[in-house]
């Protein structure tokens, strides 16, 4: 399983990291939503963590430019957001995200929305 994790706070990525490590080798990090769109092209992941709320581009942007390119039509875009309002999650959803996870992050609701989507869940959003 390829991974990319994106956010701009090296706490969260690590937490993220430590979490997935046992289950992959092929992790990859973006601080920003412009590396993490020239890293999906390149390494062209199964999973993208993905924060919203980032300097420049936010995440909605590079979910909908990630969901729809058609060399990453396999990858799995999942939200992860302190934004909890229905407008926001909305907004994830016209973006064409998997799953909307909400901060504070537990490593069992990230293993758990994993686990869904490598199961069949596509194209039902998950929160």
């Amino acid at each position: 399983m390829r991974v990319l994790i994106v956010d701009d706070d090296d706490d969260m990525r690590k937490i993220i990291r430590a979490t997935l490590e046992p289950l992959t080798h092929d992790l990859h990090e973006a601080r920003n939503a412009i590396d993490a769109l020239r890293v999906a092209r390149a390494e062209r992941p199964d999973f993208v963590i993905l924060d919203i709320m980032m300097p420049g581009v936010d995440g909605y942007e590079i979910c909908y430019l990630i969901k729809t390119a058609p060399e990453l039509k396999h990858t799995r875009v999942i939200i992860l957001t302190v934004r909890r309002n229905e407008i926001d999650i909305s907004i994830g959803r016209g973006a064409l995200a998997d799953a909307y996870l909400l901060k504070p992050l537990t490593p069992g609701r990230l293993l758990g929305a994993i686990e869904k989507l490598e199961g069949g869940e596509r194209g039902r959003f998950l929160q």
